[in-house]
């Protein structure tokens, strides 16, 4: 509408002349808040200084316990994060890394923040403590009876101070188990069977006592892989001056069995997970932990192979062996290796059934995709998918670490064969390193494998069911959106 002038008529409404660049400037001069906000000013948290010191120990102590039994950087932050949000403390920020995690609260301009370290000095396998945990963690963050900070402080306690549900040769029982779990995939005699029992319990024993002693991991991983090595050696040597014990036909899967039960699947699906959620320096320090054990089980293998060749011993690799295993003896094993898996890591007794059905149920994924799919590592991360949404769903309903079971899922999967058929090829020839080169890819296309596909499993999963708050928070460092 024009402007009315003085004699009442109406003028017109100057037009403001707007340059091509004043044009283009609103068209493309942004008008919202960003989608990522970099930083925003603290709130003002009325909590006492108390309050918000006990908090953060007993998130400290809840993440310590998460780290120090391999859950993910990603599950740690969004449990804290639900922890500090349900006794009131908001405005938490907190830094994961392999060894330490850090939580620090901004309360406003008026108070001080409060900024406290914790490190993670103990690296175990107890699911029993850990889902105990979880349990802790729901009765916080539930709509139930909230218990107070202290007395969620004191059950934290007597969780982690808690005697083991079974006694520890249970878990050299269930080493013998595994072990003797992957001499049934390859369907071979019974005295193999018993003599990778008891080669499992035998390094088993070693790893321990060299535990006690504080002997570095490596050299641990190394001893434990000359002792089993030996031992596949022995039959070798046997066989040569015509003793041959009834079904002692293929002395390599003794070997594959103890690389089996000394590789961990959980070091190597946690740091792709890490990775997956933008935890750099976490996956990164897992990544190496799991290659210095691999290094030190190599050199230990590789060392007795190579004494056995130079002594004359016919060492001989079956590469057969991968091909030969059937559905029947393929799901029997597999249960085996669940079961066995889930005593040496502490799992209740009446959830063992539970792992041995999820590893039986991988297996046979793998077995019926393995036909039509050729390239490495593919058919072991298709059926590592199904471990994933297994282990998220477990967790979901029954609150079983995911981690336990998605692990349990994969380590029938673990590249063993692929693994000892380069190490022994290396060892063998003037020029190892190219003819162990497609064995070598096999069995790291294998393990990318099956870290990758358990990862997307989760993710979908969890994507399928939804994340609340808390998780997304946690998982937003690689999101792309700016």
């Amino acid at each position: 509408m024009g402007n009315i002038s003085d004699n009442g008529s109406t003028a017109p409404r100057p037009r403001k002349n707007r340059s091509l660049f004043q044009i283009a400037d609103g068209v493309l001069r942004g008008s919202t808040a960003p989608t990522q906000v970099i930083s925003v000013a603290g709130g003002h948290d009325q909590s006492t200084q108390r309050h918000v010191r006990l908090v953060i120990d007993l998130c400290l102590r809840v993440g310590e316990a998460m780290l120090a039994t391999g859950a993910s950087a990603a599950d740690v932050v969004a449990m804290v994060l639900r922890i500090s949000e349900a006794y009131g403390v908001g405005g938490m920020h907190v830094d994961i890394t392999f060894t330490s995690i850090t939580v620090s609260v901004h309360r406003g301009m008026n108070e001080d923040p409060v900024s406290v370290m914790r490190i993670v000095k103990v690296r175990t396998t107890d699911y029993t403590r850990l889902q105990n945990v979880y349990w802790l963690i729901d009765q916080i963050t539930g709509d139930g009876m909230r218990p107070t900070v202290e007395v969620a402080r004191e059950r934290l306690t007597a969780i982690l101070s808690s005697p083991h549900p079974y006694r520890r040769w249970v878990v050299t029982a269930g080493k013998a188990i595994l072990a003797g779990g992957v001499v049934v995939l390859f369907d071979v005699g019974l005295v193999l069977v018993l003599v990778a029992a008891v080669s499992a319990v035998i390094s088993d024993l070693i790893t321990r006592q060299l535990g006690k002693w504080s002997v570095p991991g490596f050299f641990a991983q190394m001893a434990a892989a000359v002792a089993t090595t030996s031992i596949a050696v022995l039959l070798f040597w046997l066989r040569s001056v015509g003793i041959e014990l009834p079904g002692s036909e293929a002395p390599t899967v003794i070997v594959i069995a103890g690389i089996v039960m000394l590789l961990s699947g959980l070091g190597l699906t946690a740091a792709a997970r890490d990775a997956i959620d933008g935890y750099y320096v976490t996956a990164t320090a897992r990544g190496m932990e799991v290659f210095m054990l691999t290094l030190g089980l190599a050199v230990g293998i590789s060392a007795v192979l190579g004494i056995a060749l130079r002594m004359g011993i016919p060492v001989d690799v079956s590469t057969s062996l991968g091909d030969s295993i059937g559905l029947v003896a393929g799901v029997v094993g597999a249960a085996l290796i669940g079961c066995g898996f889930a005593l040496t890591s502490y799992v209740r007794l009446r959830l063992v059934p539970l792992m041995s059905a999820a590893t039986a149920l991988v297996f046979a994924v793998f077995l019926l995709v393995s036909p039509y799919v050729s390239q490495p590592g593919l058919a072991p991360g298709i059926a590592a998918v199904a471990a994933g949404i297994i282990g998220y769903l477990t967790y979901r309903w029954i609150k079983v670490p995911e981690g336990a079971t998605t692990t349990a899922a994969i380590i029938g999967l673990i590249p063993g064969l692929a693994v000892y058929s380069a190490l022994y090829v290396l060892v063998d020839s003037t020029t190892g390193v190219m003819e162990a080169l497609p064995a070598a890819v096999d069995a790291i296309a294998t393990g990318i494998g099956l870290a990758a596909g358990t990862a997307i499993g989760g993710f979908a999963a969890r994507r399928t069911f939804g994340l609340d708050r808390q998780a997304m928070i946690a998982g937003r460092r690689t999101l792309g959106v700016r």
